[in-house]
């Protein structure tokens, strides 16, 4: 029996759980901003305010990117990232950006690191209704030893540049995070591992020691934020796991070290394998680079046995994309992570749905609160023309995302108004020529978003 007064039901719909339970058809009673009521003749003594006939499709969570740069703007360059965005514009151009991604099924980001840390604004602007868009949550500038990360010397030895802080010794560690915090970000990000002219090592190299690493744990725990780790490499995984972090971003090239680590500290890992595998399977077609297409191709066959032992282990594994690349534009490719579960990492459809949605809940820190249909829960949901459950990249087509709903708030859906263009040299061209959008891997023609 549903005793309190509902708002919206949606009827007869195929319900997917997010948690990996098989099918069934039946209904969704909506109380405010929760579900109150999941299956069938969940309704018999409701009169709800609104109604949807969800009939032959699929009602299921919206999707959780745990790695989207909302603040990015698609470059297809670091230059083009540090030198060519400005804060004004980059606010401003963000908000348009996260419609797009909601309109992808998308209910809530995470996003670790922003330019001029913009995303905290706007994450409070989405809060209080001044701007659509899914849930977030995010963090400041990614925290940087003086070595970088991946942009190498177009990173300073000190002070601020783009998403990026640099951090000299413990007393700058400490007041960083310290200030982050003050400010209002829900997760630390620190960049471990990086890239160095004449490295030997395969991926990137470890840029932090243990003790740094401990320390910025320690003093964001302390203060009850948790953290995330960028790691491409082996000691960097097994090093960041040990320190405590939260999440641990890529996680490749793991060696049994690091797995042991991972497995003992059960750190939720996001593969991120999204940005490699769009490189890999279309770089071809907008010009980007036969080298680096190899590197990411191999990435992702380097390290997809290892993934999958940790996850066999316990060690959660969850669905991002980083979204905000010129190779993964906003709206775009926010199911695809789902895909690669499936082909690379061998999950079953379910599985890859509940990686993507209830197991991501804590990206948002919202776990148990969302990602998922069961009564209790925020409804942050999807309808869709199509069964994800036999077939996720159902969820590519965005004609068939019919209801994008945020707490149990019904979001505008269709074309974002005006047309955009790009302001004066906002775009420099290295990873690729052009946006790599989803209509034009289709072979529709779309506009150049250069």
């Amino acid at each position: 029996m549903i005793t309190e007064r509902p708002t919206l039901i949606i009827e007869g719909g195929r319900i997917v759980d997010g948690l990996g339970a098989p099918p069934q058809t039946g209904d969704v009673v909506i109380a405010g901003e929760r579900i109150v009521g999941v299956g069938q003749a969940a309704t018999t003594e409701c009169h709800a305010v609104d109604r949807i006939d969800a009939t032959g499709m699929t009602v299921m969570p919206g999707l959780i990117d745990a790695h989207c740069h909302i603040s990015f703007d698609e470059p297809s360059s670091n230059d083009e990232l540090f030198f060519h965005r400005r804060e004004g514009l980059a606010a401003i151009i963000a908000a348009r950006n996260l419609q797009k991604v909601y309109r992808a099924g998308v209910t809530g980001i995470l996003d670790p690191d922003s330019l001029y840390e913009t995303s905290i604004d706007l994450r409070d602007a989405v809060e209080a209704g001044i701007v659509h868009g899914p849930r977030m949550a995010v963090g400041g500038n990614a925290l940087l030893t003086s070595v970088g990360g991946t942009a190498g010397r177009l990173l300073p030895d000190e002070g601020r540049r783009g998403y990026g802080k640099v951090v000299r010794g413990p007393e700058e560690i400490v007041a960083e995070v310290r200030r982050q915090i003050k400010n209002g970000v829900d997760w630390i990000k620190v960049h471990v591992t990086g890239l160095t002219p004449r490295q030997q090592v395969t991926g990137e190299l470890q840029v932090w020691n243990f003790d740094e690493l401990r320390l910025v744990s320690d003093t964001a725990h302390e203060l009850d934020t948790p953290v995330v780790g960028h790691c491409r490499g082996a000691t960097s995984i097994r090093d960041t796991a040990r320190a405590g972090f939260d999440l641990i971003l890529h996680a490749t090239y793991m060696d049994e070290e690091a797995l042991e680590a991972v497995v003992e500290a059960r750190s939720p890992i996001v593969p991120t394998f999204t940005f490699q595998a769009n490189l890999a399977d279309h770089g071809g077609a907008v010009n980007s680079s036969p080298g680096l297409r190899d590197i990411f191709k191999r990435e992702i066959e380097d390290s997809a046995a290892m993934l999958k032992r940790a996850f066999a282990e316990g060690v959660p594994l969850l669905c991002g994309t980083e979204s905000g690349f010129s190779l993964t534009p906003y709206g775009d490719w926010h199911y695809r992570e789902l895909e690669i579960f499936v082909r690379d990492l061998d999950f079953t459809p379910l599985e890859a749905i509940r990686a993507g949605t209830s197991a991501c809940a804590r990206a948002l820190r919202l776990d148990g609160e969302t990602g998922a249909v069961e009564a209790g829960r925020l409804a942050d949901l999807v309808i869709v023309d199509g069964d994800p459950s036999e077939d996720v990249t159902v969820l590519a087509d965005q004609s068939r995302i019919r209801e994008v709903m945020v707490g149990g708030r019904r979001m505008p859906l269709g074309p974002i108004e005006p047309e955009r263009g790009d302001p004066p040299g906002w775009r420099v061209s290295t990873h690729s020529d052009r946006i790599l959008d989803y209509d034009f891997v289709q072979g529709r023609s779309g506009p150049d978003r250069t």
